[in-house]
């Protein structure tokens, strides 16, 4: 089990920190962050990376999306192929733009009225229970429908 923390990110990022503070206006300044492929199976608190524009956390086992209200600056939040069961924790990204959730286990499309920029949403190859078929909310997709 891999949970996504500063540690992780201070690992990843390549950024050669010679003080914890320097690392810190590292962390609140980067924009792009490429967690893919990493074992992590949850998010932890990345509430340092207040510029993030977009997050790489495909390929990845994530079961749950949480703890991004910081993230009111993200774009495109990329989560395909994880283990996400239902769509959700997402109102405080208001400026999400695209958002990448194919190959997961979701049967529901919901949650994404309070998404007010979404453009695109990538939900393909869901592992769907046999016999199932992928559902959208009628408000989530009232609110698809100006996308």
């Amino acid at each position: 089990m891999v949970r996504l923390t500063m540690d992780i990110i201070a690992k990843n990022a390549g950024h050669k920190s010679r003080s914890e503070e320097d690392f810190g206006q590292y962390l609140q300044k980067i924009t792009h962050l490429n967690l893919s492929d990493k074992n992590i199976d949850s998010i932890g608190d990345l509430s340092f990376c207040k510029n993030l524009r977009v997050l790489y956390l495909y390929d990845n086992q994530i079961n749950q999306i949480q703890n991004l209200n910081f993230a009111s600056n993200i774009t495109h939040l990329y989560l395909q192929n994880n283990r996400i069961s239902s769509i959700e924790n997402l109102s405080s990204l208001k400026k999400l733009e695209k958002l990448y959730l194919g190959g997961n286990y979701i049967t529901v499309v919901e949650g994404l009225d309070k998404v007010g920029e979404l453009r695109e949403l990538h939900i393909e190859s869901q592992h769907l229970p046999l016999g199932e078929k992928l559902l959208f909310d009628p408000v989530s997709l009232n609110s698809l429908a100006v996308s």
